[in-house]
């Protein structure tokens, strides 16, 4: 396994792309939304490495290595030694449909060989708890899946994912990796500490909430954030919600409907549950994603890759000081490892015991090795 790194900025590549064997090539390659309408730095990637496969997406935020960097595409060339791996994609009819799409990608990619999947999803049209449960229900449950939404800066407007190298809106894509000789191991964690009462919710259907204690959610919502509910649905990054059923986990708003005073999250909020404001701080966030570095259980020998997706709302809260975090997961990782990313509007990871789900305000990291 070799990788390569590069990174395109200010027009330009700050150095020109290595030649490389003429073997199979996986890129990653997140960049600023507005690479939407710049495809330049994909298309030098295909015209230099014909037949590339390319995984990516836009960002709130590009992570390379110890480095965060805004309006710029971070890339990371990866060739394997024995092991394979196959990039799919879906497109997404609306967020109803999130089960079927990964159903439908989970199919294409599924072998008796599959050993992980890396998901990458528009931030905005899906629904990430269906999207990864779609993916379980049709994989042998030792398969590692892991990945994250897409994000629009603080925009809440618009993102994309790369479907056979161009940024597109509405999609979803996935990588399969095959072989004996590849592994994938996932660590995630938060650093965030509920306060404040305990609501019902009342009424909810999937990812939308409708009602807590049986009053109109927004309304409630916006009693809490005070002035800040004028810079909805960013500020709410600042105060997630801890919805328990059994197990706890945490939800951040997509959007919020004036109308009908709802809010619509990246993942479902079941009816009947409680809702709890969470908040933190730069130190708390910042052992959160050490942790998530430690949850790896990665002893890594030889070079590796880890891609490093953390919530927007992470980055909002620490500032010009979120660097620390994943300065804080490199040192874990270690020199021999490429750690690149994005802030993200979800990410999607196993934990514990439980197969791969849907959350919010964690930092995720999957380490992808070869022996």
């Amino acid at each position: 396994m070799k990788i390569f790194e590069a990174k395109f900025e200010n027009g330009n590549w700050e150095n020109p792309l290595p030649d490389l064997p003429n073997k199979d090539i996986l890129a990653f390659a997140f960049g600023a939304p507005e690479f939407i309408e710049n495809s330049k730095p994909f298309d030098d990637l295909t015209s230099k490495y014909p037949g590339i496969a390319i995984m990516g997406c836009s960002t709130s935020g590009e992570i390379l290595n110890s480095q965060i960097s805004d309006k710029s595409v971070v890339v990371a060339l990866t060739t394997f030694d024995t092991a394979e791996f196959k990039v799919v994609a879906e497109a997404v009819a609306d967020s109803q449909n999130a089960a079927e799409v990964g159903t439908k990608l989970a199919k294409k990619l599924n072998s008796e060989t599959l050993k992980g999947i890396s998901v990458l999803s528009d931030g905005l049209s899906i629904n990430g708890t269906e999207l990864s449960n779609g993916i379980n229900s049709n994989v042998d449950k030792s398969v590692v899946v892991s990945g994250g939404l897409a994000a629009d800066g603080k925009d809440f407007n618009k993102t994309w994912v790369l479907v056979d190298a161009k940024p597109r809106t509405g999609y979803v894509c996935a990588v399969g990796f095959y072989g004996d000789n590849v592994k994938l191991s996932c660590g995630s964690e938060g650093g965030w500490q509920p306060f404040g009462p305990e609501r019902a919710v009342t009424k909810s259907k999937d990812n939308v909430l409708f009602e807590l204690d049986s009053r109109p959610a927004l309304e409630l919502y916006k009693e809490y954030l005070g002035e800040r509910a004028n810079g909805l649905p960013a500020t709410a990054l600042l105060f997630p919600l801890q919805i328990t059923s059994t197990d706890p986990f945490v939800r951040t708003i997509l959007s919020v409907d004036e109308k009908d005073q709802s809010m619509t999250f990246a993942g479902d909020i079941p009816e009947g549950s409680t809702a709890r404001l969470m908040r933190s701080s730069e130190e708390s966030l910042i052992e959160g994603a050490e942790t998530a570095a430690q949850q790896t259980n990665t002893s890594i020998e030889n070079q590796s890759l880890t891609l490093a997706i953390s919530c927007v709302g992470r980055r909002l809260v620490m500032g010009e000081n979120c660097e620390e975090e994943i300065e804080a997961t490199k040192d874990v990782l270690g020199q021999k490892n490429t750690q690149i990313g994005f802030y993200s509007y979800g990410e999607l990871a196993p934990t514990g015991f439980a197969p791969c789900g849907l959350h919010n305000q964690t930092m995720t990291l999957t380490t992808i090795t070869e022996s």
